[in-house]
C-alpha cells in the first residue's frame, strides 16, 4: 500500500515540475499517456506474459532508455509520429501526437525515473486508475484549457449507473464518451456486483461490452488510456473507441444501453471568410433519415441518436439542458415523438455548479424504447427535484456521492411501481420533494399521517396541506366579498327605484326651476351611489347599477320640461 500511495504522489509531484515549466494538465497528461502505452505494451512481451510485441522494434520502449540528451527528443518525436500512422489501438492512442516536453533533461527523468521503475501490468487496476483519474479531474478544473467539457463528475456517473443496473452481457455505449466515465463506471458496477462470471462472460465484458464515439483526438487517447488501465481492453485489440463524430450517420449497431452526458452548447455551425473577406458563421443542421426533426440544436440531435442507437427495449440516460425541455419548433417535435414511441419514465433536475461549464441547468433523462404502438408509451413520468435550494460549488461545495443517496433510493431500480410519492401523467408531472424520508417504522404513529400514502415523503404532504389551507382562506374570502358586493347592488336598486318614481313626478309638474332644484338632488345621490359601489373589494359588473343610473340621467335630460299649471302641492318633498 506505501508503494502504490508512493506512485500516486510521484505522479502529482512531477505534475507540478512540469507546470512550472508552462506545461499544464492537459500536456502533462498527453505525455503521460504516450509514455504508459509504451511501457505497458513492453511489459506484455516479458514474462510472465510473454506475447507477440505489437510496438515495432525500434520504435517501443527500450529504443528510449537507450537515448539521453537531445538524441532522445529527437526519436521521441520520431516514435510519435511514426506510430500515429499505424492502425488499431496504436492509432488512436498516438494519432496527431507531439512532443510537448521541450527540456531532454526533464523528458530522461520522466521516462527512466517515473515511468520505468514501476512495473504497471502488475500494480492494481484501482491504484493506476485512480491516480489517472485525479489527473483527468485536475485538467477538467484548468478552466483555460476548457477540458471540463468532456468530464461529467463522478458522484453523478456513478448514481446514474447504479439506477440502470447494468448486467453482465450488456452492450453497453456512450457516443459522447469524453474521458470514459460511464463505461469506466459500468465495467466497475459489473464487476463488483457479479464477481463469479465465466470465461466468456469475462471476456465480453474486457473486449466487447464497452463501444464510445469521441470527436477529439486528446480526448479520445486519454479515454482508451483511462480504460487499459483500469483492465478494459489490451493493445492486441481494437480499440473499444472510435475517434470520429457520432451524429455523422447511423452507426448501425443497437445497444441495450446507452449512458452519456453530450457536449453542451446550443447550436453546430462552421466559420468561414466570405468573398468579400469577412469572417461569418453557418449553423450546420444535422439531416438524417433516423431523426424526427432536423436541426442545428446539438443536444436534440444527441437524444435523436439515442434512441436510433437503443435496441428495442434498450434503456437509457441522458444528460441534456433546460432547453432540450422547454424549447419550441423542432424541440417540441422530438419531445412529442420520444413521448410516443418511448417510455420516458423519470427526470432527475439538478442544480447548478454540478458541471465545469459554468450556470448550465442540466437535467438526466432516463427513458426506455418500446416496439411501435397506437397509443403514447409514456403515461407517467417520475420527477426527482434536486434543483429546489440547492446550491453547489466546485470547490467549496461539490457534488458528492451522499447527496444523491436518496435519488438512488427513491428511484427504486428492481420496481419502479414502489417509487417515493404518486407519479402524475407526463403534460403534468409531479415534483418529488428531496426532503428527508423518515424510517417505515415511524410512520403511521401521528394522527396526521392517518391515510397518507405509504413511502411518501414528509415534504410532499407538508406541501399539500399548506395549499389546501392557503385556498380555503381564499374561498372564504372571496364568498365575504360576494355577499358584500350583492347587499351593495340591492342598495343601489333600491335607491334607483325611488330617484326614478321622483324623476317621474318632476317631469309631469314642476317648473323649470323646481325640476333643476331636483335635478342637483339627483345628482348627489348618483354620486353617493357611485361612491359607495367602489369602495368595494370587487369591480361590479358591466350592468352594474352605476351604468344604469348613468343611462337614466341622460334619457331624462335629453328631453325638455313640458311646464304645467297643474298644482304640485300633491308632490311630496
Amino acid at each position: 500500500m506505501n508503494t502504490q500511495n508512493g506512485l500516486v504522489q510521484r505522479l502529482w509531484s512531477y505534475c507540478n515540475i512540469l507546470r512550472d515549466d508552462g506545461l499544464s494538465y492537459g500536456d502533462y497528461l498527453e505525455q503521460l499517456t504516450y509514455l504508459l502505452f509504451l511501457k505497458m505494451a513492453d511489459e506484455q512481451t516479458r514474462p510472465p506474459f510473454s506475447r507477440p510485441p505489437v510496438v515495432p522494434e525500434g520504435l517501443d520502449w527500450p529504443s528510449l532508455l537507450e537515448r539521453d540528451g537531445d538524441e532522445l527528443e529527437v526519436h521521441y518525436r520520431h516514435v510519435l509520429t511514426e506510430l500515429g500512422r499505424k492502425p488499431g489501438m496504436l492509432g488512436v492512442v498516438f494519432r496527431k501526437a507531439q512532443n510537448r516536453i521541450q527540456d531532454p533533461a526533464k523528458l530522461r527523468r520522466l521516462v527512466v525515473d517515473l515511468i520505468d521503475r514501476e512495473s504497471w501490468l502488475t500494480l492494481d487496476a484501482d491504484v493506476k486508475g485512480d491516480a489517472y483519474e485525479g489527473l483527468l479531474e485536475k485538467n477538467a478544473e484548468d478552466v483555460k484549457s476548457g477540458a471540463g467539457q468532456y468530464f461529467t463528475p463522478r458522484p453523478l456517473i456513478r448514481a446514474i449507473v447504479e439506477v440502470m443496473r447494468p448486467e453482465p452481457g450488456t452492450q453497453i455505449a456512450d457516443p459522447a464518451c469524453g474521458t470514459g466515465g460511464f463505461l469506466l463506471a459500468a465495467h466497475e458496477w459489473i464487476a463488483r456486483n457479479h464477481p463469479y462470471l465465466d470465461p466468456d462472460e469475462k471476456h465480453h465484458l474486457r473486449y466487447e461490452a464497452l463501444r464510445g464515439w469521441e470527436i477529439v483526438d486528446n480526448t479520445a487517447r486519454l479515454c482508451v488510456m483511462n480504460l487499459l488501465l483500469h483492465g478494459i481492453g489490451d493493445e492486441e485489440h481494437s480499440s473499444p473507441i472510435e475517434v470520429d463524430d457520432a451524429l455523422k450517420a447511423d452507426p448501425g449497431e443497437r445497444f441495450e444501453l446507452v449512458l452519456t452526458n453530450p457536449p453542451f452548447g446550443r447550436k453546430s455551425s462552421m466559420t468561414f471568410v466570405s468573398d468579400e473577406g469577412e469572417v461569418a458563421r453557418e449553423d450546420l443542421v444535422v439531416v438524417r433519415d433516423d431523426f424526427w426533426a432536423s436541426t442545428s440544436n446539438k443536444q436534440l440531435n444527441f437524444v435523436q441518436h439515442v434512441k436510433t442507437l437503443l435496441a428495442i427495449n434498450g434503456r437509457a440516460a441522458v444528460v441534456v439542458p433546460d432547453n432540450v425541455l422547454f424549447e419550441g419548433g423542432a424541440g417540441e417535435t422530438v419531445r412529442r415523438t420520444l413521448l410516443q414511441e418511448c417510455d420516458v419514465h423519470t427526470l432527475l433536475r439538478l442544480p447548478t455548479g454540478v458541471f465545469y461549464a459554468q450556470g448550465v441547468k442540466a437535467n438526466v433523462l432516463f427513458f426506455d424504447r418500446k416496439p411501435a404502438a397506437e397509443t403514447p408509451w409514456t403515461r407517467e413520468l417520475w420527477v426527482y427535484d434536486l434543483r429546489t435550494n440547492m446550491h453547489f460549488t466546485l470547490k467549496q461545495n461539490p457534488l458528492r456521492t451522499e447527496h444523491l443517496v436518496d435519488f438512488v433510493t427513491c428511484f427504486a431500480a428492481g420496481d419502479r411501481r414502489a417509487r417515493q410519492g404518486e407519479p402524475r401523467p407526463h403534460l403534468a408531472p409531479r415534483r418529488v420533494a428531496r426532503g428527508h424520508r423518515q424510517p417505515p417504522a415511524a410512520r403511521g404513529d401521528r394522527p396526521r399521517d392517518r391515510g397518507r400514502p405509504r413511502g411518501c415523503p414528509d415534504g410532499v404532504l407538508g406541501g399539500r396541506r399548506v395549499a389546501r389551507q392557503r385556498a380555503l382562506g381564499l374561498r372564504e374570502r372571496l364568498a365575504g366579498d360576494r355577499d358584500r358586493l350583492d347587499l351593495e347592488l340591492q342598495l343601489g336598486e333600491r335607491e334607483r327605484g325611488h330617484l326614478d318614481d321622483r324623476v317621474g313626478r318632476v317631469r309631469r309638474c314642476e317648473p323649470l326651476s323646481a325640476q333643476l332644484t331636483i335635478f342637483g338632488k339627483f345628482a348627489m345621490s348618483v354620486r353617493k351611489i357611485v361612491t359607495f359601489t367602489t369602495r368595494s373589494r370587487l369591480k361590479p359588473p358591466a350592468s352594474s347599477t352605476r351604468a344604469r343610473l348613468r343611462k337614466t340621467c341622460s334619457a331624462w335630460a335629453s328631453k325638455s320640461p313640458t311646464p304645467t299649471s297643474e298644482p304640485c302641492s300633491s308632490i311630496a318633498a
